[in-house]
C-alpha cells in the first residue's frame, strides 16, 4: 500500500557533512571559484578561504574547550560568516542548534536551555539579544563570541571569532558515527504544541542532500540567492549545504527587501531562487517586479508553505521561468518531494513532486487511520502524509513522548500534513489536520479558500481561519489584506469566494488586516489569528 519515489535509489556516503562538503575539493576546479557574495557589503569569499576558515573555526572552538558531542548556538543572519560559523562548529565534532535572527531574549535564554549550548556565536547585529539571553540562561560571557569586531564599547573585552581564528591552532581529526553523531539541532513545533529541539545526524543532513543532489536542478555555474534564512531548515539544507555541495555560488541577504531582491537578481545575474510563498505573491503581483532586468533567472523553487497552482503559473508567465514546488518539514531535514528542473513542464504548480530516491510514502485516512490506495489512474483520496527514509530524524531532544508520538513502529514519520497522489506517485498538498475546518459536518481546507482569495486583484494576502459563529458552529473567516488603496468590501470578498466554491466552503465572516502573520519561513501563523479572535 505503500508507494517509493519513481527515481532510482541514491548512494549515501558513511561520511560527516564536513567530509561530504568540503574533502573533496578540487584544487584546481573548486579552490578559486566564489562560494559567496554578500549583498549588503558586496564581499566574496572563495571556497578555498572558506573551507580555510571553517577549519579555522574549527580549532578555535577546541582551543576553547568545546568538545565532539557538544552543542552550540548559532544566532546570526544571512551571510559569509553564517556558512564559516556553521560549519566550524560541526568540523569541531560539536552540533549546531540555530536560532531565528528575531529570537527575543527570552527566546534564547529558553533554546539554550533546553539544548543544553555550552557556547553561542553571535553576529554583532543581534549582540544585545543574544547577550542577554545568554546571561538570562547563565552562559559564561567568554562563552558568548562575537562573529567579528565591532569597536562598541559595550562590547569591549569579548571574543570575537575572526580575532581567535586568526591564531587557531589546527582542530584535532574528530572520529564520529554519521548515522548517530547529531549535526544540527533546529527547534520546530512538529504537527502541533511547544517548539521541541529536532536531532538531525550527519547521515540525516548528508543523506538529504544526495538525494536531491542530482535533481533539482542547481549546476555549478548556478548564482543561487540566498535569502530564506540559514537558521531555517529549508535554509540550512537547500542553500548552505546543497547549493555548496553543487559548487555553486550563494548571494546572501541578511533579511528579505523586495527592491534590495530584484537590484540583486539583476546585478549579480542569479540564476535559481529558493523563495517561499510570500516572495511569489510578490513576485507576482508587485508592479516594482517590471522595474528590474530579472532575464538570468531560469529557476524559482517554492517551498515551506503551499504554494498556489494559479499563483505559481502567473508568476512563470509574468517573469518567463520555471515554476517548481517542493515540501518538507525540520523532522525530515527537510526535503522529502520536490519536483525536478527536468520536469518542470509536466508537473503542475500546485503539486509538491515526488518522493525523494530512498523513500517511502503512505497516505492514512485521518477518520479511520486505515492507508489510502495509490491510484491506477486519476487522483486518490484525501489522506496523511506519512514518510520513511534516511533523511527522518534521530528524535526530538529529552522528548520520548513527543517522538513516538511523530514517528510510528514501522518508523513512519506522520507529518499532520493532509496530501493525495495520483497515479505517477506525484503527491500535492491540500491542508493540515490540525487546521481543517469542519462546517455541518464537511471538512473545509484554508489553504483552498486562502488560493482563491489571491486570485482577486485587489488582494494582496490572504488566511482563513475556523470561527465560531452565534450558534458555535465552525465557519470559514477570512483575514483580507488590500491591495493598494482599493475599496474592497467583506461583502465582495465573500461573493467572489461564494461564486467559485461548493455552498459549504464559503467565507461568512471577513476582516481586513494591515498584514497576514507569517513566520520567517513564510508559514502562516495561524495561532497569532486565533489570539486575535479571543482578544
Amino acid at each position: 500500500m505503500t508507494f517509493a519515489s519513481p527515481f532510482p535509489p541514491v548512494s549515501i556516503p558513511d561520511v560527516s557533512l564536513y567530509d561530504y562538503l568540503f574533502a573533496n575539493l578540487d584544487p584546481a576546479a573548486d579552490l578559486d571559484r566564489t562560494a559567496f557574495v554578500d549583498v549588503p557589503t558586496g564581499n566574496a569569499v572563495t571556497y578555498r578561504e572558506l573551507r580555510d576558515d571553517v577549519v579555522a573555526t574549527a580549532g578555535a572552538l577546541s582551543a576553547i574547550g568545546v568538545a565532539p558531542g557538544e552543542v552550540v548556538a548559532l544566532h546570526a543572519p544571512n551571510g559569509p560568516d553564517y556558512g564559516v560559523a556553521f560549519h566550524g562548529v560541526l568540523r569541531a565534532g560539536a552540533a549546531v542548534t540555530t536560532m531565528p535572527v528575531l529570537a527575543t531574549p527570552e527566546d534564547i535564554a529558553k533554546q539554550l536551555k533546553a539544548s543544553h549550548a555550552v557556547a553561542m556565536l553571535a553576529d554583532p547585529i543581534v549582540a544585545a539579544n543574544a547577550l542577554a539571553g545568554a546571561e538570562a540562561a547563565g552562559l559564561p560571557a567568554d562563552r558568548v563570541i562575537l562573529l567579528r569586531e565591532t569597536g562598541d564599547a559595550a562590547h569591549a573585552g569579548r571574543p570575537v571569532l575572526r580575532t581567535l581564528i586568526a591564531s587557531a591552532p589546527q582542530p584535532p581529526e574528530v572520529e564520529l558515527d554519521p548515522a548517530t553523531q547529531l549535526a544540527a539541532l533546529p527547534y520546530s513545533s512538529g504537527t502541533t504544541g511547544r517548539p521541541k529541539g529536532v536531532r538531525l545526524s550527519h547521515r540525516n543532513l548528508v543523506a538529504n542532500i544526495a538525494q536531491i543532489e542530482d535533481r533539482i536542478g542547481v549546476q555549478r555555474d548556478d548564482v543561487v540567492i540566498a535569502v530564506l534564512p540559514f537558521f531555517h531548515i529549508y535554509g540550512m539544507t537547500v542553500l548552505l549545504n546543497y547549493a555548496l555541495r553543487r559548487r555553486s555560488t550563494l548571494v546572501t541577504m541578511p533579511r528579505f527587501d523586495l527592491a534590495e531582491f530584484l537590484g540583486a537578481i539583476a546585478r549579480h545575474r542569479v540564476t535559481f531562487a529558493f523563495i517561499a510563498p510570500p516572495i511569489a505573491v510578490a513576485l507576482a503581483k508587485h508592479p516594482a517586479v517590471e522595474d528590474y532586468d530579472l532575464s538570468s533567472l531560469r529557476v524559482l523553487f517554492c517551498g515551506a508553505a503551499p504554494l498556489d497552482g494559479d499563483l505559481g503559473r502567473a508568476l512563470a508567465d509574468r517573469l518567463g521561468v520555471a515554476v517548481l514546488q517542493g515540501y518538507g518539514m525540520s523532522e525530515l531535514s527537510p526535503v522529502s518531494h520536490f519536483t525536478p528542473e527536468a520536469m518542470a513542464g509536466e508537473v503542475s504548480c500546485e503539486s509538491v513532486g515526488f518522493a525523494v530516491p530512498n523513500s517511502e510514502n503512505k497516505l492514512l485516512d485521518p477518520a479511520t487511520g486505515k492507508e489510502i490506495p495509490k491510484p491506477e489512474s486519476g487522483v486518490s483520496e484525501r489522506g496523511e502524509l506519512c514518510i520513511k527514509g534516511p533523511n527522518v530524524m534521530l528524535g526530538y531532544l529529552d522528548d520520548a513522548d513527543a517522538t513516538d508520538a511523530m514517528i510510528d513502529a514501522d518508523g513512519f514519520l506522520h507529518t499532520g500534513d493532509v496530501a493525495t497522489v495520483d497515479a505517477r506517485g506525484c503527491v500535492t498538498i491540500v491542508d493540515r489536520i490540525k487546521e481543517l475546518i469542519k462546517y455541518k459536518g464537511y471538512q473545509v481546507a484554508p489553504a483552498e479558500l486562502e488560493a482563491l482569495l489571491l486570485t482577486h486583484p485587489s488582494i494582496a494576502d490572504a488566511a482563513v481561519i475556523g470561527v465560531h459563529d452565534a450558534d458555535g458552529e465552525e465557519v470559514p473567516k477570512a483575514f483580507v489584506v488590500r491591495r493598494g488603496a482599493d475599496a474592497l468590501t467583506g461583502q465582495q470578498v465573500m461573493d467572489y469566494v461564494a461564486e467559485r466554491v461548493a455552498p459549504y466552503k464559503k467565507v461568512r465572516v471577513v476582516e481586513f488586516i494591515d498584514v497576514v502573520p507569517k513566520s520567517a519561513s513564510g508559514k502562516i501563523l495561524r495561532r497569532e489569528l486565533r489570539d486575535r479572535e479571543k482578544a
